[in-house]
Formats: structure tokens, C-alpha cells, sequence
């Protein structure tokens, strides 16, 4: 960063750019949010106060953040640990001790029975009351979907692969989990999470039907056969894991926006063993309904990485789209209701599908030499 100098008076005052105060700008704003939000809740915090708060004008709050929700949004994102030592035991986990474990974790974040109200309410990372809309709701019920799924891809990392998938048992999880949270903030004190991780180990072993058969699958059109060649982007980070996304192998390239974020399983079940799956999400509001899905996808890869460890290794890739780069790439959109695909192989697409169920059409498409041999 440059520092400019000046003389006043005798006096050297060194000036900050225009970058370093708009970055402090930030910085007392979101400092000014969190007391905002842990005194009066979400509903009740008000932008004049955390205006007054970090002796700005609302103007100035408004410029850095553009509406109060995602204001909301960053500070519980600025509350999201990006590194962590990692909780995993040594040596392998069996699925039922990789299941109390995230449970363990998950939990952590719980308010205490004495926790005031509002301060509660942050500190889950509460999301009651910010989206009351229907697109909130949409996204809402797809990322928890999505979650499911990586959960799942992590949980299934500890057993054979011919074990099958952990899907259902995901959901059951999550949906305890976050009954569990609920009941925190409307019924502090009530339950014991060391009796809930206990039970998450124990759903483990339930003989869950883990059955997949949505029933617009077998009216999905044929995807588009290709041969064309493709610039894919080349800095792009997988969010659970944290490393580099490359496309040297062969697989597919999913693109969905927020409102079909189911397709995500389509995709991961419909593969061949040995594909490359990456998932990538958009949307066409990066202000909310994108913070909203990078807070969540944050802190759910924070929680993983916690229990697997860094070295945490899954069959699906995922990428957080926000400026489009690989959506652009294969010709897609940004729209909540985004479901394109593509299939690689040897580094050239041979095939594109967009609209519903483009995910499986791409996963199920023969190669060329299949497409022969038919």
C-alpha cells in the first residue's frame, strides 16, 4: 500500500490512499454493526445508530453496504474462523465417530442459557427474520440442501465406496442440528448438546432408505453433443477445502444459480466413477443472496475441515461463482433459476445442457466411444 506524506505546520502527516480509508471506512462500520446487533437483534438495529456508532454519516454505511441485511450478513461472515486447528483423532473415523464429531462441533456454536437475547441470536449466526422473502426462503432451502450433500461427501470419505451414499443420514443430521439451535434461542437452557452429538453418532446406524429417484429425470432432455474447445478460469478456489480448482481430468461442470441447488445430487450421483464434479453457484444478487451463501458455505467448510482435518479430500468440488468467471466460461447465466452443464474430456466439452435437469443429462451423456459401441 503507498502512504502519502504531507507537512503541516512542520508537522509530517501521513495521509492514508483512498483504498486504506475505504478499508477503514469498513472497519468501523462493521465494528459499529456488531454492537448494533448484539444490543437489538436484527429486526430492531437500526442504520442511523450504527452510523452514530462509528461517528459516520448514514450515507457513508450505506456507500460500503448497501442495504441492512447484508450489513448483517458481513458481520456474521467477519465471525466465521477461516483457519482452525483441526479437532479430527488420529488415524481413520468410521461414519457413526465422523457424525458425533461434526455434531460436537456444530454445536459449539450455541448460546449459553445466560447469553442476553440479541447477542444469542449473533453469535448462532441466526438468520431469523432476515429472510422473510421468497427468494431468501428459495436459497434458504437450497443451501441447506447443498449442505446435506457435502456433509454427506465428507461422511461417506470414511467408509468403502461400495458402503453407498449417506445422503438421508445428512439430512437427519442437520435437520437435529438446527432443531437444536432453534430450541436454544427460543428455549435457552433446554437440552444437552452432548446428548444431541450422542445422538447424531446413533442415527448413523439407522437403515436409512437412501433412495434418489426425482421423477423428472427420465423427462430430461438429451444434452447437445460438442467438440469445442474451452478457456476455463485458472484462480479459482474450491470453498470447502480451500485449494486450487483445476480441469486437467476428465468429469463435469455444473452451474447453478440458488433456486436449483437440488440439481446439485443429480449431478454427484449421476457421475462416473473417476469424474471430476464441479459444482458452481451464482446468482444475480452477490449484495445478499450472495453473502448469504458464502457465509454458510464458510462456515459449514470451517466446521468440516475442524473434524477431517486440512487434508479433508471429497469427490465434488465446489466453487462460489461471485464474479461469474466459470459461468462465463461455458456460456451460462447468473439467475437464481441457473441449471447449465457441461462434460469434459480430454480437455474439449462434449457435450452442453442448460435448463432443468441439465446436471444429470451432462453426468449421464455416453462419450464418443460409448455413443460407438451403442
Amino acid at each position: 500500500m503507498l502512504l502519502v506524506a504531507k507537512r503541516v505546520q512542520g508537522v509530517s502527516v501521513v495521509r492514508l490512499t483512498r483504498v486504506q480509508q475505504q478499508a477503514r471506512t469498513r472497519a468501523a462500520v462493521l465494528a459499529a454493526a456488531t454492537q448494533e446487533f448484539a444490543e437489538h437483534g436484527y429486526v430492531d438495529a437500526k442504520v442511523d445508530r450504527i452510523a452514530a456508532r462509528a461517528d459516520l454519516t448514514r450515507g457513508a454505511v450505506y456507500s460500503n453496504f448497501p442495504s441492512k441485511r447484508s450489513l448483517y450478513l458481513a458481520v456474521l461472515l467477519e465471525s466465521v474462523p477461516r483457519t482452525a486447528a483441526p479437532d479430527a483423532p488420529a488415524g481413520a473415523m468410521d461414519v457413526a465417530t465422523a457424525a458425533e464429531a461434526f455434531a460436537r462441533v456444530w454445536l459449539e456454536r450455541l448460546p449459553l442459557a445466560g447469553d442476553p437475547a440479541s447477542a444469542a441470536k449473533l453469535k448462532y449466526q441466526s438468520l431469523t427474520g432476515v429472510f422473510d422473502d421468497e427468494p431468501g426462503r428459495t436459497a434458504l432451502a437450497g443451501l441447506t440442501t447443498l449442505e446435506s450433500l457435502v456433509v454427506a461427501l465428507a461422511l461417506e470419505s470414511c467408509q468403502p465406496p461400495e458402503a453407498g451414499r449417506r445422503v438421508r443420514l445428512a439430512e437427519l443430521i442437520l435437520t437435529l442440528l438446527n432443531g437444536a439451535g432453534y430450541l436454544a434461542q427460543t428455549a435457552p437452557g433446554f437440552g444437552d448438546p452432548f446428548d444431541v452429538a450422542r445422538a447424531c453418532r446413533h442415527l448413523a446406524g439407522l437403515d436409512v432408505d437412501d433412495v434418489w429417484s426425482p421423477p423428472h429425470l427420465a423427462y430430461v432432455a438429451a444434452p447437445e453433443p460438442r467438440r469445442d474447445t474451452w478457456m476455463p478460469p485458472t484462480d479459482l478456489a474450491d470453498a470447502i477445502t480451500g485449494r486450487p480448482v483445476g480441469f486437467d481430468g476428465d468429469g463435469l461442470v455444473v452451474v447453478l444459480g440458488t433456486g436449483r441447488l437440488g440439481a446439485a445430487e443429480e449431478a454427484v450421483r449421476a457421475a462416473r466413477s473417476g469424474d471430476l464434479v464441479t459444482l458452481a453457484i451464482v446468482t444475480s444478487d452477490p449484495a445478499e443472496i450472495g453473502a448469504l451463501v458464502r457465509l454458510r458455505i464458510t462456515d459449514l467448510a470451517a466446521c468440516l475441515r475442524r473434524v477431517f482435518g486440512p487434508a479433508i479430500s471429497l469427490s465434488t468440488r465446489l466453487v462460489l461463482d461471485d464474479q461469474a468467471a466459470l459461468a462465463s466460461a461455458i456460456g451460462a447465466g447468473t439467475a437464481e433459476e441457473t441449471e447449465a452443464a457441461i462434460r469434459i474430456r480430454d480437455g474439449k466439452i462434449i457435450a452442453r445442457a442448460s435448463g432443468w435437469g441439465a446436471a444429470y443429462a451432462a453426468a449421464t451423456t455416453p462419450t464418443p466411444a460409448e455413443a460407438d459401441e451403442r
